[in-house]
């Protein structure tokens, strides 16, 4: 039944071309017939075409057959995006045969102008097929260069954009009551944002409110340096609102705080500060940078110093520099309170502050 629609439409075609083939030779002036001659000889021309292309129908069934299996055996050859490609490549090359075709309209000469712009359409609609089927590996080649120079772009951005960014940096409760984190702001060697837990504010508070005296001055000192901080530093102060219930102690809540911002730890805490480098998180310890900046004291060098009172150690003697610095002075107790020459022995540097060990000249 098929076969039958098939070879009816094949002679139907084979009868419109018997028409098209007589109006062509018509208009090239071939014969010139009228009245019944001309209603004959068209008759003649389209039964002629249509017995041709009937007896031929088989073959073009055949043909087209060879051809559709020839076609999907070249499909199957091809990816998803080698077909996806020689689609575009097909829709470009009929946009040029269109664009190229126009010019031919214009030929006086009947139907040229047609059969030409058939043969661009064929011949560029190919081109657009085959190229990208044939370049595939060029185009897959230049596709990932632009993204992969797209994905460098958008990482050197976003490179840009953290290194330009300041990283938080989050206060404890020690380096507040200290008070000399104002001064370090206040000189600019620390860039903001500053961020203060709110648990660091209610530990500062139970403090500032303690019956012990020392302790109360304490707290009060700490919320006093907050409110310079805050009212005399141009530098960008947060007020962190995260709670952590789960966690009792203060230390841990800042350590948790600190890895959830990305952010930096300021304290003189020295514990805090070992438990900080275990986990990875980067630490501004306060004595650090003033050990950094105290006056370097080598082996050997001489000073004059006042011993204060005994050490732990049996005859030793402790006396201070003006910065803080502890000196311990072998067989120093019988000198206590009298100003003697030492010579430096040795110096200990920890995160807990510096130590000079030094005996006495002579």
């Amino acid at each position: 039944m098929v076969e039958k629609i098939v070879k009816a439409i094949i002679t139907s075609i084979g009868l419109a071309l018997g028409f098209f083939i007589y109006s062509l030779l018509e208009n090239l002036n071939v014969f010139e017939f009228t009245g019944i001659n001309e209603i004959i000889v068209i008759i003649i021309f389209i039964i002629i075409s249509g017995i041709i292309f009937y007896f031929l129908a088989p073959k073009f069934i055949e043909l087209a057959q060879y051809l559709a299996k020839r076609i999907e055996n070249e499909l199957q050859k091809f990816t998803i995006q080698n077909i996806a490609f020689s689609a575009i490549g097909l829709i470009i090359g009929l946009l040029i045969a269109y664009l190229l075709s126009q010019p031919l309209y214009m030929i006086k000469v009947p139907y040229i102008g047609l059969a030409g712009s058939a043969l661009l359409y064929i011949f560029f609609g190919y081109l657009g097929i085959r190229i990208p089927a044939k370049k595939i590996d060029d185009i897959n080649a230049s596709i990932r260069n632009i993204s992969q120079d797209s994905e460098n772009i958008r990482k050197s951005v976003k490179d840009r954009s953290k290194s330009t960014k300041s990283t938080p940096k989050i206060l404890d409760t020690s380096v507040i009551i200290d008070g000399r984190i104002a001064d370090i702001v206040k000189t600019g060697f620390i860039e903001g944002p500053l961020v203060i837990p709110e648990f660091v504010l209610e530990e500062l508070q139970h403090i500032a409110d303690s019956s012990d005296a020392l302790k109360r001055n304490r707290g009060r000192r700490g919320l006093d340096i907050l409110n310079r901080i805050q009212n005399e530093l141009d530098t960008e102060i947060i007020i962190h609102d995260k709670k952590f219930e789960d966690i009792a102690e203060v230390d841990s809540k800042l350590l948790k705080l600190t890895q959830m911002l990305k952010g930096k730890i300021i304290t003189n805490d020295y514990n805090l500060n070992k438990v900080a480098e275990v986990q990875r998180i980067e630490v501004l310890n306060i004595n650090d940078l003033a050990n950094a900046l105290k006056p370097v004291v080598l082996p050997g060098e001489e000073m004059i110093v006042q011993v204060i009172r005994d050490g732990k150690e049996s005859g030793q003697g402790l006396a201070y520099l003006d910065d803080g610095t502890m000196i311990v002075i072998e067989s120093g107790r019988k000198y206590i309170g009298e100003n003697i020459d030492v010579i430096v022995t040795s110096v200990l540097q920890t995160s807990a502050g510096r130590m000079i060990f030094a005996k006495p000249k002579g």
